[in-house]
């Protein structure tokens, strides 16, 4: 009976962190997209921005009031490759991940086990790592066939 409650207790944390996940209110660049939405992405967080030109990408860095930044890492071809986050809160992770969201969907319905550690999905041509504690998000996701030439994926901090 035990292992029936403990089965039912990671489901209902997984139901919860997905609802969770659904509902955080900021959007970002989509990943895989175009730099376009970069812009709009500053102005909807009002937050601040920086830009880092580098030899094979270039990085926008959007930090808002609240001390979430997420960083937006784009290939000279002008797609989002990339992106990483940390800060107080998950940020709206079906924006962040555009159709690369059905990928974390999946993988939350398939955990019924789960204790703890970082969370891990390498699927599809898709990689996304991402930890933390309330108060304390941090993680990244990339597409390992849009990382520009002399690029590794240790890049996306």
């Amino acid at each position: 009976m035990a292992e029936r409650n403990g089965w039912r207790s990671m489901r209902t944390f997984w139901g919860v962190l997905l609802i969770l996940i659904l509902a955080a209110a900021p959007g970002w660049a989509t990943l895989g997209e175009a730099e376009s939405s970069v812009g709009a992405d500053r102005q909807f967080l009002r937050g601040q921005i920086r830009h880092e030109d580098h030899a094979t990408y270039r990085l926008h860095e959007i930090t808002d009031a609240n001390g979430a930044t997420v960083r937006e890492y784009v290939s000279p071809a002008g797609k989002v490759f990339g992106v990483s986050w940390h800060g107080p809160y998950l940020p709206n992770m079906q924006q962040l991940l555009g159709t690369y969201f059905t990928h974390l969907q999946q993988y939350a319905q398939a955990q019924t086990s789960r204790h703890g550690g970082p969370l891990i999905i390498e699927k599809d041509n898709f990689v996304l790592v991402s930890g933390g504690h309330m108060r304390s998000y941090h993680g990244r996701a990339y597409v390992p066939n849009l990382l520009p030439s002399n690029v590794t994926a240790e890049v996306v901090q």
